[in-house]
């Protein structure tokens, strides 16, 4: 694996990490901990090269059908004061989801790429 994936896969493990982590006070937290710390796991197993590619890609395609699920029909924004709690709450959720979902079907065609 060339260097720039090896980081790429590092940094996001630390990021779906963090994001796991920062779930703590969500009111539905243990569902977004397992969701980040999964992603952070992936993350890592690609950066180890220990992952084949229909893991990543399986979960990706789930998270994109994730995000498409949560977004709200009517997006506010993502800040508290754009509007509906509700409303950016599930906003920020499925854009969460979005970007697992990028990340992950990257790491799986650029494993598919590499057999």
């Amino acid at each position: 694996m060339n260097l720039f994936f090896k980081i790429i896969g590092y940094v996001f493990t630390v990021l779906f990490a963090v994001g796991a982590v920062l779930q703590y006070n969500d009111p539905d937290s243990l569902h977004w901990i397992i969701v980040y710390g999964v992603a952070a796991l992936i993350s890592l197993l690609f950066t180890l090269n220990k992952i084949r590619y229909i893991i990543p890609l399986v979960l990706g395609i789930l998270a994109f059908i994730g995000f498409v699920y949560l977004y709200p029909e009517d997006f506010q924004g993502f800040d508290l004061n754009d509007g509906d709690i509700k409303t950016v709450e599930l906003g920020r959720e499925a854009f969460g989801l979005l970007i697992i979902s990028i990340v992950l079907l990257i790491f799986a065609f650029r494993i598919k790429r590499k057999l």
